[in-house]
């Protein structure tokens, strides 16, 4: 998932939609509905977010799903692309990313920074890895190192932010980073940095405590989308 922010003009969102993953999804949170709160303690979830210099917080507080809400642009703006990884115990390392995230280059963040965050937020502690179904995630060399790792990948659902613990701390990121005005590309990754230095274990641990709540949401919506 790619988050794009503006900071010129009205916020900016698209006008949300329902997702056609509605019954993939229901069967999927049907299925982890009894996930023990230990496993969930032991997951490591991570994404790519992207980050553009001209940008402002979202919209106001429960306004996301007005279906008024519009996306502006802003032409040519600076931008930088950014792994991170959390868990219930915090944060791991950032990785800021020059290219166009193919396997390859997935697989090299992999070895140089989840490695290290896991040994950092777990030392020798078995975990299990969340990642989104974008193609680098997906790819079968991707599902090979996995395996030669001995690292399990939880199932996942496809299109399901609701229920991407990430998601909200990339959107935490993002709002503490409102006032800020980095000059270039190289300040936008400094002050990412700083304020992803400020994340603590707590809050990461309050979003997975949340995924249960989230869980039933989804299963209550029936698939469809909800307020997270």
């Amino acid at each position: 998932m790619w988050g794009r922010f503006t900071k010129s003009g009205l916020q900016l969102e698209s006008v949300l939609q329902e997702p056609l993953h509605t019954e993939v999804c229901k069967t999927w949170v049907s299925a982890e509905h009894s996930l023990c709160q230990a496993t969930l303690e032991q997951q490591t979830a991570s994404e790519v977010s992207h980050f553009k210099k001209d940008w402002t917080a979202a919209e106001k507080r429960g306004e996301a799903h007005n279906p008024r809400c519009l996306r502006s642009s802003v032409k040519f703006p600076q931008s930088v692309m950014v792994w991170g990884a959390m868990s219930s115990a915090g944060v791991g390392p950032l990785c800021f990313l020059r290219s166009k995230v193919n396997t390859a280059v997935y697989q090299e963040v992999l070895e140089h920074f989840m490695l290290p965050a896991a040994d950092q937020l777990y030392g020798d502690a078995d975990f299990i890895f969340q990642q989104d179904l974008a193609p680098a995630h997906s790819a079968k060399a991707t599902s090979t190192w996995f395996k030669d790792h001995g690292i399990p990948v939880l199932n996942w659902p496809a299109n399901s932010p609701d229920l991407n613990l990430i998601e909200n701390l990339w959107g935490i990121v993002k709002r503490k980073m409102r006032y800020a005005r980095p000059k270039n590309a190289e300040e936008l990754k400094a002050t990412i940095r700083a304020t992803w230095a400020l994340i603590t274990p707590e809050q990461c641990h309050r979003l997975i405590d949340s995924r249960p709540r989230r869980i039933a949401a989804v299963i209550q919506a029936k698939g469809a989308p909800t307020k997270y």
